[in-house]
């Protein structure tokens, strides 16, 4: 057997100060396999970023800190060698691809690894062609590296990381910036450079359903400890079992386990059999009250779009041509579309940082505007010093009036930014791609945030590519596509179908369900019904894993 491209004995590692990354690692033991591809979960913080830090030496050779225990990169210590004598053996991904460009050219940011690694000129260029031509990105060759769009930029990104063959390839939340399709084609990437070149893949992802079906294994961390390792279907048991590890689990498990169907299916194509084995018989509808409900058309106009467009100084074409939108008070609206599509500049447009190049943008109260990064929005020492006591006691803040802001969780910054932006009680805030690197259970409680009674008269907009996210959140769905509006309408419909669909609604097409808990209950209604039919008819049936 091949030594491992990566193990770990007994290893801990602490960042140099309380104020650094959050998500040490303690007492971690574990070896990845030569051609192994394994999926790395956890909450925000847990230790996930600093496990794959370690894979290219990052850690602790660039955040400094201190470490204890074994550690090896294919065979060589983690102690000894940095991540530029690593760079021949691990490639590294991470979520910010706009980190890692050094080159203006893609074909000189793509042929740089290579020339660090000593590679003959000849060596270099034929490397180049050959991964261009794997990842489809030939055409970007010539193409300056600011000019990209954030899928194009990602796949230069892995092109660069996997160019000198590296025997194990480790991918921090590579889609996090990513439109759905644009996700897909990078993990395919992934995948086939795992399967046709045995490289290991470890690659830390919060939307799993991207992933789980690919993977070999899974490790789970909690608190800096690896606390599951396993295989995808053991790893679903051990997430369903407790409650609190529940929001682990892909959506299409998540329903199969509210609708009580066993085992639960790793894969689209294992959820879809156990289900059409269920509704056999039994056609699957839902109620009015069960699906996501229409925004009413009776409130004030609180913001509206006029034939507006907008050209980049110096630029070419246009970044948003004839828009017509009206957004009325309450509605929640989840605007989407792939990278590049003119979302950003649709917010920046209705908060007025910038001004439109023809047509109109009015707005009748204060508009509110969350960017993704909490951090942004912090410029004071002591919280109370950041939003008024009525909008941190409205975030449940007020208990750390007198903490330095930039102490605060992940989450309980945002909770910060969003009283900030919320003080003076906008009549529409918009917020761009918030859930960005968020677990699912941060996810729940920026929707809760969302949600709260001092919003309800608050037109909220959310630009995102997190389909299931839009799902919990939104009414309507306006997806943008080159500029323009391709499609406006209700969420039911906008995400039932397309490459913009849920899972649930690919899992159970036609019939107006969204999410997982929808889906369940819609199941749900189909055993009451088809008992209700047995009675009737004074026979039995029985409807294989549904309660009733």
């Amino acid at each position: 057997m091949s030594d491992p491209v990566l193990r770990l004995d007994r290893f801990s590692y602490r960042y140099p100060t309380e104020g650094g990354p959050a998500g040490g690692l303690k007492n971690v033991s574990l070896a990845i396999e030569p051609g192994e591809f394994v999926l790395v979960c956890g909450a925000s913080g847990s230790g996930k970023s600093t496990l794959l830090r370690a894979a290219g030496g990052l850690v602790p050779h660039h955040f400094g800190g201190t470490a204890a225990g074994e550690a090896t990169v294919c065979g060589r210590d983690l102690r000894t060698h940095g991540p530029a004598e690593l760079a021949a053996y691990c490639g590294t991904v991470l979520q910010d691809p706009e980190t890692q460009i050094v080159m203006g050219e893609v074909r000189y940011e793509i042929a740089f690894p290579l020339e660090n690694l000593g590679w003959a000129p000849s060596d270099v260029d034929r490397a180049v062609d050959r991964t261009a031509d794997a990842l489809g990105i030939r055409h970007l060759l010539r193409r300056r590296t600011a000019e990209l769009s954030g899928g194009e930029l990602q796949r230069v990104v892995l092109a660069a990381a996997i160019a000198a063959g590296p025997a194990l390839l480790a991918l921090d939340e590579p889609t996090s910036q990513l439109d759905p399709v644009a996700a897909g084609d990078l993990l395919a990437a992934a995948i086939t450079q795992n399967r046709d070149h045995d490289t290991a893949v470890l690659i830390a992802e919060h939307r799993i359903e991207r992933v789980l079906p690919a993977a070999d294994r899974v490790l789970v961390f909690e608190r800096g400890e690896l606390v599951c390792d396993a295989p995808p279907r053991e790893f679903l048991g051990w997430a369903a079992a407790t409650e609190s590890r529940a929001w682990l689990l892909t959506p299409s498990a998540r329903l199969c386990s509210l609708a009580n169907i066993t085992p639960l299916p790793v894969d689209h194509a294992e959820a879809a059999n156990s289900l059409s084995l269920i509704s056999e018989g039994s056609p699957l509808s839902v109620t009015a009250s069960s699906g996501i409900g229409e925004a009413t058309g009776a409130n004030a106009v609180e913001l509206e779009f006029r034939d507006t467009a907008y050209s980049f100084p110096g630029c070419d074409g246009s970044a948003l041509t004839g828009i017509d939108l009206s957004l009325r008070a309450g509605e929640r609206l989840a605007l989407m579309g792939a990278n590049g599509s003119g979302k950003s500049t649709l917010l920046r447009l209705a908060r007025g940082l910038i001004k439109p190049s023809d047509g109109t943008v009015e707005a009748s109260g204060s508009v509110g505007l969350l960017l993704q990064n909490p951090n942004d929005y912090l410029i004071h020492e002591r919280v109370a010093d950041e939003a008024p006591v009525g909008a941190l006691t409205r975030y449940g803040l007020e208990s750390y009036a007198d903490r330095d802001p930039r102490d605060l969780s992940g989450g309980e910054r945002q909770r910060l930014a969003l009283a900030i932006v919320t003080q003076e009680n906008p009549s529409v805030l918009l917020l761009d791609e918030p859930t960005r690197g968020m677990d699912r259970r941060r996810k729940s409680e920026l929707l809760e945030l969302l949600r709260a009674p001092s919003l309800n008269d608050c037109a909220v907009v959310l630009a995102t590519h997190d389909v299931e996210f839009a799902a919990e959140f939104a009414r309507r769905v306006v997806v943008l596509e080159d500029g323009r509006v391709a499609a406006d309408g209700p969420a039911v419909e906008v995400l039932a179908t397309g490459p913009l669909a849920t899972e649930t609604a690919r899992l159970m097409p036609g019939i107006g369900v969204l999410t997982p808990a929808h889906g369940a209950a819609a199941l749900a209604d189909a055993a009451a019904s088809a008992q209700a039919t047995a009675r009737r008819m004074r026979r039995p049936v029985a409807l294989s894993g549904i309660s009733t």
